[in-house]
């Protein structure tokens, strides 16, 4: 039978010293711990476990290891007893916003020289992602980045681009140059023939727009494979 004397979970029962809202306001967010910021995006637990408890769960699920977090599904999220879709969506929000800030001051007008410029910006720019996509960066005449956009979206083993979405932003934007990239969610980083096709294809395109293919990264977690490289364009 269950105690019904049993001490209330809520966080409003510790000290103030304790509480991760009043701890942010008093010593600032960097002194919180991952579950302690994870507890002011729950907001509240339920009747057996409070909301860093729950915070804890889904650290848990991830590993432990917030790159993994970021990787799980609304419905992965979901699971943990206490999370609802409305709670699921908040972490996920969250944990774009951070892993945006993270590449975003990468891409803040770098000048490109070489492949491994830009290759930690994609990296973490679309490496999470358990489906394939197609990024574009839009270079201006300095190589200078003006603009990155994800233009397709596939499946676990694939995805097509379409060279005229991809030269009508860079016409759109002013651009030079672009550097083609998609990531391999199983990890292996070697093009595929469709790959090499698809990158001549969209060089030519190019070509008839004085627009130059500078190259084409292929970004897992093992790393990156460039065309311009490996004397593939």
């Amino acid at each position: 039978m269950e105690n019904i004397n049993k001490p209330s979970t809520s966080i409003k029962n510790w000290a103030i010293d304790d509480r991760p809202r009043e701890k942010l306001l008093t010593k600032g967010a960097a002194v919180l711990s991952d579950s302690e910021l994870l507890a002011i995006l729950i907001n509240n637990g339920h009747r057996e476990k409070s909301a860093v408890e729950i915070a804890k769960e889904i650290l848990k699920l991830g590993g432990n290891n917030l790159n993994e977090l970021g990787k799980l599904s609304l419905k992965e999220l979901q699971k943990i007893k206490g999370i609802g879709e409305a709670k699921a969506i908040t972490i996920a929000a969250a944990l774009e916003l951070g892993r945006r800030r993270h590449y975003s001051f990468a891409l803040d007008k770098t000048v490109i020289k070489t492949s491994k410029d830009i290759a930690q910006y994609l990296r973490a720019a679309i490496k999470d992602f358990s489906y394939e996509v197609f990024a574009v960066l839009y270079l201006n005449k300095a190589n200078k980045v003006n603009h990155f956009e994800i233009v397709s979206r596939g499946g676990l083993t694939g995805t097509v681009a379409d060279p005229r979405i991809i030269l009508k932003i860079a016409l759109e934007y002013e651009a030079t140059s672009i550097i083609l990239c998609h990531n391999h969610p199983s990890g292996n980083l070697k093009p595929s023939k469709a790959d090499e096709a698809l990158t001549q294809k969209i060089k030519m395109a190019a070509a008839y727009l004085d627009i130059l293919v500078m190259d084409h990264l292929i970004v897992s977690e093992e790393g990156f494979f460039s065309f311009s490289d490996d004397g593939l364009l």
